[in-house]
């Protein structure tokens, strides 16, 4: 977009410069599109989900001027990382860890060889594309491997652990979009070849229903509905969490700065990280809520980041999307010989890899293309990602860094 197209476009607007007026349009604007798919199930949101939604069209409203960038600087600034840490705290309090292990070895171990072969998959692509990349390209694959080794919101915590700048982190956005879909919808097909695929493994899947029923009938004991009670106290522990971690994260990188090199952003994530999965095994987790105060944070935080990025830094988009295709590749190859060796069944394997990539949006959805009964069994492989997926990303990123 040219500059003079660009003054034209911002002409037909009124130009917001208070930061408040500025987050809350934000915020209202996410809470229309989240509305807007619940209210007309319109087709085009499966494709384009309200989160990606918010990201590209925020990114448009930057493009064209819509809020002033200096002026609603200190509003950025002041609730991103506040609501990021809170985010990130919330999201893990249903990771817990006594549940996961119910699981059984097979299905854990088909999760791990998934996370495994994904950040193995970014180090190998890194290595073949970084000179068409960009500089510094290792750290939004980083952020990447965090959202396809967890979720959107382990992505955004490794964005504020390597200090990602916002047009940078657009690519790895649209890479999670497209590349993402087209493994959705690879994955679903591939249901109808499980059969053969578990005769060619040598698979013995006779324990999946049984675990799957025994999970299910777990689920449904804890009766407990969201009350205010419950909200406003999950809201102020979230914030409360963020306001410590930071100050104890920067506590930890001065006292061993010159033992274990890491900045400051970098152990504020892992200390939050390190509370929510104590949290988890706690009464505290019982408490109903923390999933929409989570979602609610995150689309939050996701609005904020989009609202710092122009479109017109998306110039090399295609090579980013053909280094997610070879991600996934190298991912779905490896993946496949880890099967035949320890013969692991197609559902271990096919949800295992969209629980990690797809997260809670959509591992539940391909397990009850199997089975309505394996349905937790997807959401738990899910729940797995939210605990790891910042550390892996963070681990691959610094790997992905030696080739410069």
């Amino acid at each position: 977009m040219t500059t003079r197209t660009a003054g034209v476009i911002k002409g037909m607007f009124v130009v917001i410069t208070s930061g408040f007026s500025y987050a809350a349009f934000l915020i209202l604007f996410a809470g229309c599109l989240v509305m807007l798919e619940r209210k007309t199930k319109a087709k085009i949101f499966e494709y384009l989900p309200p989160v990606v939604m918010l990201y590209l069209l925020s990114m448009l409203m930057c493009t064209v001027g819509l809020w002033n960038l200096e002026t609603t600087k200190p509003a950025y600034n002041e609730l991103k990382n506040n609501l990021l840490y809170a985010m990130v705290f919330l999201m893990l309090l249903r990771c817990d860890i006594r549940k996961i292990i119910k699981l059984g070895p097979k299905m854990l171990g088909g999760f791990f060889a998934a996370t495994l072969t994904i950040s193995a998959g970014f180090i190998i692509t890194y290595a073949i594309f970084h000179n068409w990349l960009g500089h510094d390209a290792w750290k939004a694959l980083g952020a990447l491997c965090g959202s396809w080794n967890g979720g959107s919101g382990n992505m955004i915590a490794i964005q504020a652990a390597l200090n990602i700048k916002e047009g940078e982190m657009a690519y790895a956005l649209v890479v999670d979009s497209i590349d993402y879909s087209l493994w959705v919808m690879f994955l679903l097909w591939a249901v109808s070849l499980a059969g053969k695929f578990n005769a060619w493994t040598k698979a013995d899947t006779s324990a999946l229903d049984a675990v799957g029923k025994k999970l299910e009938e777990n689920e449904t004991l804890n009766e407990d509905t969201i009350s205010f009670a419950g909200l406003i106290f999950l809201l102020g522990l979230g914030l409360g969490v963020s306001a410590v971690s930071q100050n104890v994260g920067a506590m930890i990188q001065t006292a061993i700065k010159s033992i274990i090199p890491l900045d400051k952003a970098t152990w504020i994530v892992l200390t939050v990280t390190a509370l929510g999965l104590i949290a988890a095994v706690s009464p505290i987790a019982r408490i109903k809520g923390s999933a929409e105060l989570s979602n609610m944070m995150l689309y939050c935080v996701i609005a904020l980041l989009a609202s710092r990025a122009s479109l017109g830094q998306l110039k090399s988009a295609p090579v980013w999307i053909l280094a997610g295709i070879t991600i996934l590749s190298i991912h779905g190859v490896l993946l496949i010989i880890v099967a035949k060796i320890f013969h692991l069944d197609m559902f271990t394997c096919g949800v295992a890899s969209l629980a990690n990539i797809g997260g809670t949006a959509s591992a539940p959805v391909l397990a009850a293309s199997y089975s309505g009964a394996l349905v937790p069994v997807g959401v738990l492989m899910a729940l797995i990602g939210y605990a790891i997926g910042t550390p892996m990303g963070l681990l691959t990123a610094h790997i992905m860094s030696i080739f410069g």
